[in-house]
């Protein structure tokens, strides 16, 4: 997560997790948190989302890997940029990604390529997954962002065993600390096809310091709603929080192309008035292990309910 040296104090957005213990509740609180512009667009979608989750959420199905292999992968973070680049490729093909799923996306300004991983679906529908994998001089870079790197072979690992409607594109960017070169060139080189096909796009920047939040301002209403109905129904939290002050992430490259993007991160204002982003400070024993594996878990069901209600409801994209 690119970062810049300044006081949180009136960038944090102190937004509690959002009870779904009643529907009136759920969208009076939405309606404040998204935009107002777009406030009857928002309530009418919760609406449609809070009845249609209700009836999926309990369905959905995935294999989650153990906390083992979890924190084991997150452990290979050594190495400089290069080097977590080919460990990120290999953790994949482990995962069971095969070559002709695999590919590295040479990207123009960036003398690393994007790592990319497709598990196929029934449909020409697509599910973007990202994380960008570079990380700073400073510190080793296991928050920002081996963190959420490295979850991204979990990932595949947990939706590849049951058949998806969506095909799933996890994709390992390069450069996002230097202007989000990776994230950029590759919703740039998208074709209009493409865009029209893409109806979510999961953003992992900067996990592991505390449960599960969401940049509430860059990301969509419904995929907001979505995952946190999902936390509620599995006694996690999901908790939005706004950190504009901080810089920016590689959902926004997708957001400009109007995909539906959320950008799920653990910053709070402990942990930044701690200065563990871009210092010596940003090492494995800054992670809140139990509370990663947690994010883990949630963001695998997630993905698979993504699977059914993303697109549903969707205003065209132009």
């Amino acid at each position: 997560m690119p970062c810049r040296v300044c006081d949180l104090k009136s960038s944090f957005l102190a937004l509690a997790v959002f009870s779904t213990g009643d529907s009136n509740g759920i969208l009076e609180r939405m309606s404040n948190l998204f935009l107002r512009a777009k406030c009857r667009t928002a309530v009418a979608v919760a609406l449609l989302l809070h009845s249609w989750t209700c009836a999926v959420a309990e369905s959905i199905h995935y294999t989650p890997v153990s906390r083992e292999v979890v924190e084991s992968r997150l452990g290979r973070y050594a190495g400089n940029n290069k080097q977590r680049e080919a460990t990120l490729k290999q953790m994949f093909a482990e995962a069971g990604c095969d070559d002709q799923h695999i590919s590295e996306q040479p990207v123009k300004g960036s003398k690393l390529p994007n790592v990319i991983c497709v598990l196929p679906g029934s449909s020409d529908k697509v599910i973007i997954v990202g994380a960008h994998f570079d990380h700073v001089s400073e510190g080793d870079g296991v928050v920002d962002n081996w963190s959420g790197a490295s979850l991204l072979p979990s990932l595949y690992e947990a939706m590849k065993n049951e058949p998806r409607k969506h095909s799933y594109i996890f994709i390992g960017f390069t450069d996002e600390e230097v202007g989000e070169v990776g994230s950029h060139f590759y919703a740039g080189q998208m074709t209009k096809e493409q865009v029209a096909a893409t109806e979510a796009m999961v953003n992992m920047d900067t996990l592991g310091l505390a449960p599960t939040e969401f940049w509430a301002s860059h990301s969509d209403p419904r995929l907001a709603q979505a995952l946190m109905y999902l936390a509620k129904q599995m006694n996690m939290s999901a908790t939005a929080m706004n950190v504009e002050q901080v810089g920016s992430t590689d959902s926004v490259q997708f957001s400009a192309r109007k995909i539906p993007s959320i950008t799920v991160h653990s910053l709070t204002q402990e942990s930044w008035n701690a200065r563990i982003l871009h210092t010596s400070k940003d090492k494995l024993s800054a992670m809140r292990l139990g509370e990663y594996y947690e994010t883990y878990r949630l963001m695998a069901a997630y993905l698979a309910l993504l699977d059914q209600f993303a697109g549903a409801a969707e205003p065209a994209k132009h």
